[in-house]
């Protein structure tokens, strides 16, 4: 480099002498022979350096071009429609630069000095692009992979470009400070307290990414509930400081990192994985209309498809029962009996293991609760084999459709609060 620098100069000021002189004859003065000298070598430098880097950014799209389309080949093709090739283009033009720089500003140390110095920062920024660029590449491949591609990926990437720019930031302060960068260590250890302060959220969302990724807590594309942040949805993207969460009314809910470690939140992920989303509701009967079953009514029960087996089974083990024990069947009380209730029950459970939406290999039950003002709750417990709301909603309104309908067939009544109309009812005569 300083051999051809030698030489360039030899012939630069060669020409330089020419031209200065030319100047002088045509009566411009020494002094703006100078300037006008310099402006004409800055443009013929000008002119070089743009040609050089259009001839070499052409090579290097042709070149980088051809091996992304031949063949399979995502990484390089990321890299072409990432603008690699505008970026390795130019750096061709710096080392002209370099030799250009003392030739064109020979009579002015102040400017050459400035631009020795900006052309180092510059090719540190070039540095910084090229890296960027390449990193912008790996995420994508990352994210399409079908098992890293939940990972918060993003977080990844902007902890590489903190440390990236930091890296530069030092190499920069150097050059320009012309110190050491343990200098800037000193500087940065005296105004951490500043720093910690300005950086709080990037600092606390660091540490939260990193325990939400080793705890795999969160994942993108996961189901999460945060209450106290009105956030209810799919996980958008995960970054160093922020959660982009979509609801289902689809708008868009932004919460600091830091908050899924701060604050209690669901995570569906693990229905989802499970294969079946949970079924957990009650029907409400009125207690009063509970009864036992007479062998009148049960004939009627036992043309009941489904369940005409169980009960015919049922039925004989407690006449055998009562009968083995001699009990006085002229009070119903007396000895074991069937209720409406116990045959809705068998019903309402064979109806639902026969639901061609209920998950068949998860448990499924139908249980009393604790009786309440409200009535005696019958739970519905099932797993539907649909995870989405939009497939599950209408399996579970099929279920309790059929069942809300079904009870008064046992002579049972559904448990409900007074309302105007059932006052207005009672109170009415005929007329």
């Amino acid at each position: 480099m300083d051999n051809l620098e030698r030489s360039a100069r030899k012939s630069s000021n060669f020409i330089s002498k020419y031209s200065y002189d030319q100047l002088l004859k045509w009566g411009v003065s020494e002094r703006w022979a100078e300037y006008v000298n310099a402006l004409v070598l800055f443009l013929i430098a000008s002119v070089a350096v743009y040609i050089v880097y259009f001839i070499v950014r052409k090579i290097f799209r042709l070149i980088l071009g051809a091996f992304s389309k031949k063949g399979n080949r995502p990484f390089l093709a990321g890299l072409f429609r990432h603008r690699l090739a505008h970026f390795l283009a130019l750096f061709a033009p710096v080392g002209l630069i370099k030799v250009a720089i003392p030739i064109v500003f020979e009579d002015f140390s102040s400017i050459r000095k400035f631009l020795d110095s900006a052309l180092s920062i510059y090719v540190v920024f070039l540095l910084v692009w090229i890296v960027l660029a390449i990193l912008r590449v790996i995420a994508e491949g990352l994210k399409s992979n079908d098992k890293l591609g939940q990972r918060p990926i993003e977080s990844y990437i902007q902890v590489v470009k903190i440390i990236l720019y930091l890296f530069a930031g030092i190499v920069i302060f150097s050059r320009l400070t012309g110190k050491s960068p343990a200098a800037f260590f000193g500087i940065l250890g005296a105004a951490s307290a500043v720093l910690l302060l300005m950086f709080k959220d990037t600092i606390m969302g660091f540490v939260a990414s990193i325990q939400v990724t080793t705890n795999d807590m969160v994942r993108i594309g996961d189901w999460i509930e945060i209450p106290n942040q009105n956030a209810d949805g799919d996980v958008l993207d995960i970054s160093l400081t922020t959660v982009k969460v979509q609801n289902w009314d689809k708008t868009i809910t932004t919460i600091p990192t830091y908050m899924l470690i701060a604050n209690p939140f669901i995570n569906w992920r693990g229905m989802q994985e499970y294969g079946g989303r949970r079924i957990k509701r009650s029907i409400y009967i009125k207690q009063t209309s509970i009864q036992y079953v007479s062998k009148e009514k049960l004939s009627k029960f036992f043309k009941i498809e489904g369940i005409e087996q169980t009960l015919k089974e049922r039925q004989k083990e407690i006449d055998e029962h009562n009968l083995q024990l001699n009990i006085n069947k002229e009070i119903p009380l007396n000895g074991r009996n069937m209720t409406n209730a116990g045959i809705f029950r068998l019903y309402a459970q064979w109806y639902i293991k026969s639901h061609p939406g209920i998950h068949k290999d998860r448990p499924i039950l139908v249980r009393q609760l604790a009786p309440s003002e409200k009535g005696l709750p019958f739970e519905i417990y099932a797993f539907a084999n649909q995870t989405s709301m939009v497939d599950y909603e209408p399996i579970m309104a099929d279920i309790f459709d059929h069942l809300l309908a079904a009870v008064p067939y046992f002579d049972l009544e559904i448990a409900e609060n007074i309302t105007g109309l059932d006052l207005q009812k009672s109170f009415s005569h005929p007329s």
